[in-house]
């Protein structure tokens, strides 16, 4: 019975609740913009990094290399395009 609980997704599932939580207390909470943005930055990126894990499977196939460049140029490619976006339309660089 115990190979048929879920146990790995439904402790994912907590931990993204609780990251959502601290999420939600940087909403209510009176705090700096800078404490605030770093701690929904760090709750982000470990929100990101749990799916992609837990719930997408990337670390469960044989070819976890392949896996983890395509998620690595997905970002690169992302960042590439709000910079020029921002360079674009805020900055004034056409």
């Amino acid at each position: 019975m115990k190979e048929l609980f879920p146990a790995k997704h439904v402790s994912g599932f907590v931990f993204s609740l609780i990251l959502t939580g601290v999420a939600l207390l940087v909403y209510f909470m009176d705090m700096s913009f800078a404490v605030g943005m770093t701690i929904l930055v760090i709750t982000a990126f470990a929100q990101a990094t749990l799916q992609l894990v837990v719930f997408m499977h990337a670390g469960e196939s044989s070819d976890k290399r392949s896996i983890y460049i395509s998620v690595i140029y997905g970002i690169i490619i992302a960042i590439a395009t709000v910079l020029g976006t921002l360079l674009a339309m805020i900055w004034g660089y056409v």
